[in-house]
């Protein structure tokens, strides 16, 4: 019998990853699909009058297979693609969407739920029922369950076509990623770390060279931008890094990127919105564009001017070097690099040795136990892919969930880093506790060693993951991260600032080989280094989300790279600084809609995390027990039940301004 459609009855329920073929896929998905509908028309149809139960409750119940069956397929093919998973991605992209159009436009299920919504006052809802049944209700209306006609089957036909174009330029990414390498010669390693060499032959290994090589994945191209004193090879991978989707080849993803933003503008004035991004945000914590670019222009200004004056001493030490003309995007990080050394004594293959990836896998766990309690035992399971290991976490001896780390590149995995679930929270029909996943693109070695940035991500992944773990709620609808986009960033980024604690720091930051801890001056200039280089870094961001913001804001552009160039120049974009994530391959934007209008969103989520963390300062302690008690219960148990700004207040009191953001990114001085 097919291995997902069966019941799970191996350890915690998980999927029995052994037993999964490919072929396994397809039909499982169309017996989820035909039960969702069988359900789904069992309620609209359903002749006693509308109740919780037989409506709300209901349609959380209606797609449990399809969920399961989702939650397994997804997550592989984001980690561990293949060619037949691809070709399913690209056949399920329409059929999934169609499913949704049709539960979204059903007039019989729409008016079960309206006549829901009238007759609240009188249904004695709990509290949570009546946001879930606030929240399906605004679904259904922001789907297009009031459109008739041709508008809704227009609305139908744009969200298939956004769902292939979304799938397509994902693929046409890691097509891209997986198909570019650089060889290098022995004199080519010249000026490398000892750590960058060993990285760069097992990428060389991995696509069946006889010696080392760079490949676009950031955790390997970063480095050999800090590192190689060799300018035009840098400069050769740097424009390959950024050429993603951009080539002229079958994987350009530019005519997609046009048609994208075409159908999207359609969508929104359907629903009858001024322009996407003003129906894309509404029912975030901004609410509105101009929000939005208020906010990353309070930021621009100051991290501008903070860029160029570093692009100016950049300059200076390039033409010290002997380099004629101007400081150039592949020259930033390896003067960078050189001038982080000079000015802190500190660079990354001084650090890399203290930042193992085990080593920090136990700061992350610690610094949980420390916080809320939780126990984290490694199993012994089978998984998806060898590289994928499995922790048990409870507390008080009670299962909390069931935690997945799969942290190295390879060439099956899509770039970039992000936790997802197998299994949501919910209790329903009894308790369900998460299988959560974190994934990273991090270069194996033997052993595995970090830069700094490395061990931020980690964090970050992992207080997503905490998100979900720590979810305390009885509908699926509203557990986890289903939160506002612009809220959803606060737990991962504020798990980030326990990386940065000392005690932290001086208990796990040890010597790979010898486990010596990390060197207390060391420490220090690390700490110091803090807001370092951070004009680059918040110029790479901000520019890339007013670019995404611009897009969206109006009418859809003829010409996307023409409007991006144009939004760049207006900024008055540093020369020798590129979009973190130029059109053709960002992926957060066009790879679906999730960020679209919305990669603000980390810096909202920003104001929020800096302020959050003073909370633990302002008590005297980063592990105090009642601060901590608060955030778990008013923001990492409490998902989506209330509005954002109403949760933050209840954990911190009031909402911050911008100036503890200014302040952690050293742009403060600067404002």
């Amino acid at each position: 019998m097919n291995a997902l459609l069966r019941d799970w009855t191996g350890a915690y329920g998980l999927p029995p990853f052994a037993e999964i073929t490919d072929e396994d896929f397809g039909p499982a998905f169309a017996e989820g699909l035909a039960q969702a509908r069988a359900r789904i028309a069992a309620i609209a149809g359903d002749p006693s009058s509308p109740s919780f139960e037989n409506t709300i409750a209901a349609l959380e119940r209606a797609d449990q297979l399809l969920a399961r069956v989702g939650g397994v397929f997804w997550n592989l093919a984001g980690a561990d693609s293949n060619p037949a998973r691809e070709a399913l991605e690209v056949d399920l992209a329409p059929q999934l969407s169609a499913y949704s159009s049709e539960v979204t436009s059903n007039k019989a299920l729409y008016a079960r739920i309206e006549a829901l919504w009238e007759a609240r006052a009188d249904l004695t809802l709990t509290a949570e029922q009546m946001r879930v049944l606030d929240l399906y209700r605004r679904m259904f209306q922001r789907a297009g369950a009031e459109l008739t006609g041709a508008d809704s089957e227009r609305m139908a036909a744009v969200m298939s076509r956004l769902a292939s174009l979304g799938t397509q330029f994902s693929q046409n990414v890691l097509a891209e990623e997986r198909g570019w390498h650089m060889a290098l010669a022995g004199e080519d390693l010249q000026g490398l770390p000892d750590f960058l060499v060993a990285t760069a032959r097992a990428a060389g290994q991995e696509r069946g060279l006889n010696g080392p090589a760079v490949t676009l994945n950031r955790s390997l191209i970063v480095p050999f931008l800090q590192f190689s004193p060799n300018r035009a090879l840098r400069e050769h991978a740097y424009e390959a890094w950024v050429a993603r989707g951009a080539n002229g080849n079958a994987q350009d993803n530019r005519e997609i990127v046009g048609e994208t933003l075409r159908l999207r503008e359609e969508r929104a004035k359907l629903l009858g919105y001024a322009s996407f991004a003003a129906y894309k945000l509404e029912p975030e914590m901004a609410k509105t564009p101009d929000a939005v670019r208020g906010l990353l222009m309070r930021v621009w200004e100051p991290a501008k001017a903070k860029a160029l004056a570093d692009a100016a001493v950049l300059q200076s030490m390039m033409a010290a070097d002997g380099t004629e003309g101007p400081l150039e995007a592949w020259d930033w990080r390896y003067y960078s690099e050189k001038r982080r050394h000079a000015e802190h004594d500190l660079d990354d293959a001084a650090l890399k040795p203290y930042l193992g990836l085990e080593a920090m896998l136990g700061a992350q766990f610690d610094c949980a136990t420390r916080l809320f309690g939780l126990e984290f035992k490694e199993l012994n399971l089978p998984l998806y892919h060898a590289d994928a290991r499995i922790w048990e976490v409870t507390r008080g001896g009670k299962l909390v969930a069931l935690f997945i780390g799969d942290y190295f590149a390879r060439g099956s995995k899509h770039s970039g880093a992000w936790c997802s679930t197998f299994r949501d929270q919910d209790r329903m029909d009894g308790e369900v506790r998460p299988v959560v996943l974190n994934v990273c693109n991090f270069a194996k070695g033997e052993p595995c060693l970090l830069s700094y940035d490395d061990a931020r991500t980690l964090f970050h992944e992992f207080g997503h993951a905490l998100h979900q773990m720590l979810s305390n709620l009885t509908y699926r609808f509203i557990s986890g991260t289903n939160v506002a986009r612009d809220f959803v960033e606060l737990p991962s980024q504020l798990y980030e600032h326990w990386l940065e604690v000392p005690e932290v720091l001086e208990k796990h930051a040890r010597h790979w080989r010898t486990g010596a801890a990390m060197p207390a001056e060391m420490m220090k200039r690390l700490l110091a280094a803090g807001t370092y280089d951070q004009g680059f870094a918040t110029v790479e961001f901000v520019s890339s989300a007013l670019v995404d913001l611009a897009f969206h804001e109006g009418a859809a552009p003829d010409d996307p790279m023409g409007l991006q160039a144009e939004v760049l120049a207006g900024l008055g974009m540093p020369r020798a600084i590129r979009m973190r994530h130029a059109t053709p391959h960002f992926a957060h934007v066009f790879s679906g809609d999730g960020y679209s209008s919305g990669y603000y969103s980390y810096m909202w989520s920003e104001v929020m995390d800096a302020d959050a963390f003073a909370a633990f300062e302002e008590a005297g302690d980063p592990f105090d027990p009642e601060t901590a008690r608060r955030l778990e219960e008013h923001i990492l148990s409490a998902g989506g039940s209330e509005e954002a700004d109403v949760l933050y207040t209840r954990f911190r009191g009031r909402m911050p301004g911008v100036e503890p953001l200014l302040k952690g990114r050293g742009l403060l001085d600067v404002a």
